[in-house]
Formats: C-alpha cells, sequence, structure tokens
C-alpha cells in the first residue's frame, strides 16, 4: 500500500528532490510575537508538509500573531516549562503523522533554510537524530555573536557528555534538531525533565538506545529579541546535564535503574489517515492542550 502520510505531496517532493516522507516542524513557543511571523515567513514550505507552534502560556501577543500565520496552534492554559513544551511538540508532531520532526525556535536564532539538511537524513533512513551544530566550523560560534562564558561551558558539558555516552559530538547543547518518527516512538520521552535539562536527556536516551546521532553544521544569531538562558540559569542547567548523565552511567552499570532508560511497551496508533480525517471533518481534537 501507497505511504498515505506522503499523500498529496509527491509532485512537490520530486520537483525539489526531496525523499518522500512527512516533514513536520514544531516550534515551542515563549513570548514570541516579536520573532514569530519572519521566522515562520523564512520556512522552506516546499519542504515542510505543516507547522505546528505550541505556545506555553506567553505574556505577551504570541496567540494572537500565530493565529494570523499558516500554522496549527497548541496551547498550554499554564506555563509548564521547555520539557513540557517538548514533549506537547512532539506528541502532535506524532499524532500528525510525521515521518521527520524539525524542533525550530520561534526567536529566529536558527536560519529556517538549514530544515532540508536537518530532515533529508532522516527521511533518507540514514539517522534517527540530527544536530545543527554551532561548533562543528571551527571559531563560528564566537564570529555569530556566542557569549564567552557559554562557549566555555557549552564545550565542557559536551566533552563531558561525550564521555559519559561513549559519543564524538562537536555539540550537545544545540536548540536545533531533528527527530526521526521511529526515535520518538523508541524513547520515552514523557517522563523526561519538564525544563531545559529534557533536551539533554533526550540526547543521552538515544545514545544508550544505540540509535544514530548526525551533526550538521548550523550558525545562530544572538540578538537583542533572541530567548538566552542567564547565567544563573545556565549553571543549574549544566549540573542537572551531569547529573542526568551520571544516571545514565548508574543505569548501564545496574547499579541505580532509571525508567528514562528502558524501552516503553509496544506502541499502538491510529492509521495516519484516520487521524488526518478526524481533523479535516472537523470533529473534536485529541491533543492534550488547546488548539486553535
Amino acid at each position: 500500500m501507497p505511504d498515505t502520510r506522503a499523500n498529496g505531496t509527491a509532485s512537490s517532493e520530486a520537483a525539489q528532490g526531496r525523499p518522500p516522507g512527512r516533514v513536520i516542524v514544531v516550534m515551542p513557543a515563549m513570548n514570541a510575537a516579536l520573532t514569530l511571523s519572519q521566522t515562520v515567513a523564512n520556512i522552506p514550505r516546499d519542504w515542510v508538509d505543516e507547522v505546528i507552534l505550541v505556545d506555553d502560556h506567553s505574556s505577551d501577543e504570541t496567540i494572537e500573531v500565530a493565529r494570523k500565520l499558516p500554522l496549527r496552534l497548541v496551547w498550554h492554559p499554564h506555563n509548564a516549562g521547555y520539557g513540557a513544551n517538548q514533549k506537547t511538540c512532539y506528541l502532535e508532531a506524532l499524532q500528525r503523522g510525521a515521518d521527520a520532526v524539525v524542533m525550530l525556535h520561534p526567536d529566529g536564532q536558527y536560519d529556517p533554510s538549514l530544515i532540508p539538511a536537518m530532515a533529508a537524513p532522516i527521511l533518507n533512513g540514514e539517522a534517527d537524530l540530527v544536530l545543527g551544530s554551532r561548533f562543528a566550523e571551527p571559531g563560528q560560534a564566537l564570529r555569530n555573536g556566542m557569549p564567552r562564558w557559554k562557549y566555555i561551558a557549552n564545550r565542557g558539558l559536551t566533552i563531558s557528555e561525550n564521555w559519559m555516552m561513549g559519543t564524538r559530538l562537536t555539540e550537545a547543547h544545540t536548540g536545533y534538531r531533528a527527530y526521526s518518527r521511529k526515535l520518538l516512538l523508541t524513547v520515552p520521552f514523557l517522563r523526561n525533565s519538564l525544563d531545559f535539562v529534557f533536551d539533554s536527556e533526550l540526547i543521552m536516551q538515544t545514545s544508550h538506545f544505540g540509535l544514530r546521532i548526525l551533526e550538521v553544521p548550523a550558525a545562530c544569531r544572538y540578538f537583542e529579541d533572541a530567548s538566552s538562558v542567564r547565567f544563573r540559569a545556565g549553571t543549574v542547567y549544566g549540573l542537572k546535564t551531569l547529573w542526568a548523565g551520571v544516571r545514565l552511567m548508574l543505569h548501564r552499570r545496574g547499579l541505580l535503574r532509571s525508567k528514562k532508560y528502558m524501552k516503553p511497551g509496544r506502541v499502538q496508533m491510529p492509521p495516519v489517515a484516520d487521524v488526518l480525517a478526524v481533523d479535516r471533518n472537523g470533529a473534536a481534537d485529541p491533543t492534550p492542550a488547546g488548539t486553535s
């Protein structure tokens, strides 16, 4: 049977040389009203089948701006945290039939034109996690304006995590990522933290389950309206990341088991065609948060 997730996009994919499969961009948003419209406008639509924005109870006009844009809006009735936002993003993308899920921050720090390079290795079956690394090209991060303290902390944490995971990543803390459907159905990400350490835990889970990780060079812009972790919050994040690595090592050695590194049971999901048909017919939305 043909893959219904790619239905209606075959001609566009062939014209662009794009591999078959459904690509969904997810945008975890928090007070992104000033940068959201331009970021969405820069998304290469010939490579993206759907855009989903999840608003984590912003205090600005993010929701109002999002309602005017060509995307699917999901909103949290209260602030739950960056990790919780991503959980909603990936649950929604899975239910919408994604084969590849690209996380793009709505603050404009990461260039949306890199989406094809992020999604292609997943659609081609070459990777399960693609990381847009700011350190893949030596010196690029500092030239683009990354604060030196953040550069040193990032490099130190990445070296430590590589040792704990047995990987050779140039950067483990990029916010530009793409995930395969297989990864999101294998890794128990719902058991992860609600805050920023969610990202670190997800990379460690990916490594632990033997899934394939690929890096592509990614530039990042630093400017006043871009979201950024401050020094104190960054210190807390760093300590939590190191503790997550210790928990991984303890689990691997059988000294202290963690459900975060145990595979979930068999996943049963309705056919994607049925999910999309329900949405088109205007039936009740099954998502865990409000939608627009």
